[in-house]
């Protein structure tokens, strides 16, 4: 075993010295003990995490290992912004960084990437007038299951009001994400291309701990005698991998010969099931690399090849993968598509070619890890080690640690991966998901079956969302790293 050696300057530690371990990574030496105040702990935490793991470390002059000589001046700069948000967001992220992120508390961190938070089941995007600061809502799609999906509101509505007031740039964040339980949406038509008000109402209540299966459809569809399957899919989370791999087994069953990933609205989610979509899609070949990670300096030197590469899987930890062994894979995905969703298609390309129709994705390829006050665990969270997680600092941090690259070496997509066929979703025909005359799919079944419809795919009203509500949450467009890393063994 090889020590992994780290920096932490937690309660009760002061510099002096620097030291190198056997990796030859230089690191400040703790000694002897001094003394920081409970109430800098998150900071203290915050600095020391990603003085070891983020990816920018050597770009953040705040960040440097030589930053500080002493632990007087280490406690003076910390105290300097004492709301640890603040500090974390305006101190400590390089500039460039879109993505990383925090909350109070690790523990609801740790919910959102599993998939549990409180929720009413509406995801839409928001949308802004032509002229001035006035925003209008459209309802993308609604969770099985939810308080939304007991009411009247469905894909395609429009809504421009919330507890009657006009939505716009100044007032949609408190209006509609700002922790309100319950709030009534005031609906809109579409009447010759213009956003009319109507008199309908819908009231809306979160459900604390709403679950949201990943899956919205999953089905096999008979176009002329091509068997094509479709699968929706929102969300990359490793909770549902044993349904993700059942529903392939149905494609399979059904005879399915082609493949229509859809994932206009993922947001991402774990780099592990995004490696079993992946697997389930071309092969279960555990030789052929999926993708390679890229560290900065210091861990990226002390991790071996296998901590660093991902092969396609052949089981899902559990059972056998499903694998439909494609040669071509059609996917759906738009400016909403990001990290993980973008990871499959980059992932892929080295093998499988990839027709996608939509709009140019997020352009995110940095993964993240789940950090927080566990020094001994070089800050990594784990479930088994709460008890070892400084019980005065309940802060948890979401830095981007890293990027993947795929076997070819590819890793630069940070302006998005570009459609083949450019299609924006239409306000004014957004149509069924999973139906065949969806505007989006149809398109994409033009292209398997060769066979072109008398059908326009013009768009009358584009769909330009500039934020929607899978963004604005605690989760994001974040893409963790749910494999084990062993640090300290090589």
């Amino acid at each position: 075993m090889k020590k992994l050696l780290f920096l932490f300057v937690g309660v009760g530690l002061l510099f002096s010295s620097c030291s190198s371990d056997d990796n030859g990574i230089e690191n400040p030496n703790p000694d002897p003990p001094g003394t920081i105040d409970n109430a800098l702990a998150p900071q203290a935490f915050m600095w020391n995490a990603m003085n070891l793991w983020y990816f920018w470390q050597g770009s953040v002059p705040d960040l440097a290992d030589t930053r500080f000589t002493n632990n007087e001046e280490f406690t003076n700069f910390l105290a300097q912004t004492p709301n640890p948000e603040d500090f974390y967001f305006d101190v400590l992220l390089f500039e460039e960084d879109r993505f990383s992120f925090l909350n109070e508390n690790y523990e609801e961190l740790v919910n959102n990437l599993s998939g549990v938070s409180k929720s009413n089941g509406l995801e839409f995007g928001l949308v802004r007038f032509s002229e001035g600061d006035g925003l209008f809502g459209y309802v993308q799609y609604i969770v099985p299951n939810s308080d939304a999906s007991t009411t009247d509101i469905k894909r395609g509505d429009i809504f421009t009001r919330v507890d009657g007031q006009q939505l716009t740039l100044g007032n949609y964040v408190n209006l509609l994400f700002n922790g309100n339980d319950t709030f009534t949406l005031g609906l809109a038509d579409i009447v010759n291309e213009e956003i009319v008000d109507n008199d309908t109402e819908i009231e809306l209540t979160k459900i604390e701990n709403q679950v949201e299966d990943p899956i919205l459809v999953a089905k096999t569809l008979d176009i002329n005698g091509t068997k094509i399957a479709y699968l929706m899919y929102n969300r990359f989370l490793s909770s549902f991998n044993e349904q993700l791999n059942a529903a392939f087994g149905q494609f399979k069953a059904e005879g399915a010969t082609e493949l229509v990933l859809d994932m206009r609205y993922n947001p991402g989610g774990s780099v592990n099931t995004s490696r079993l979509l992946a697997s389930m899609i071309y092969s279960t070949n555990t030789d052929e690399l999926y993708i390679r990670q890229r560290w900065n300096d210091k861990i990226q030197n002390q991790l071996s090849a296998e901590q660093l590469e991902d092969y396609f899987a052949s089981t899902t930890g559990t059972t056998a993968i499903n694998t439909l062994n494609l040669s071509k894979v059609h996917v759906i995905a738009t400016n909403s598509s990001a990290s993980a969703s973008e990871l499959v298609m980059n992932g892929l390309a080295p093998y499988v070619e990839i027709f996608h129709v939509g709009e140019t994705t997020r352009g995110k390829n940095e993964f993240s890890i789940t950090l927080v006050d566990d020094p001994d665990n070089s800050f990594i969270y784990n479930s088994d080690r709460e008890n070892q997680i400084n019980p005065n600092n309940s802060w948890g941090i979401q830095p981007l640690v890293g990027r993947n690259e795929n076997a070819d070496g590819f890793f630069d997509y940070t302006e998005g991966l570009v459609p083949n066929e450019v299609l924006e979703e239409d306000l004014a025909n957004l149509g069924v998901l999973g139906d065949p005359d969806e505007p989006l799919l149809a398109r994409a079944i033009e292209e398997i079956t060769g066979v072109t419809s008398k059908r326009s795919f013009s768009v009358q009203m584009p769909a330009k969302t500039f934020v929607s509500s899978r963004i604005e949450t605690p989760m994001r467009d974040n893409m963790y790293l749910d494999k084990p890393l062993n640090i300290g063994k090589q």
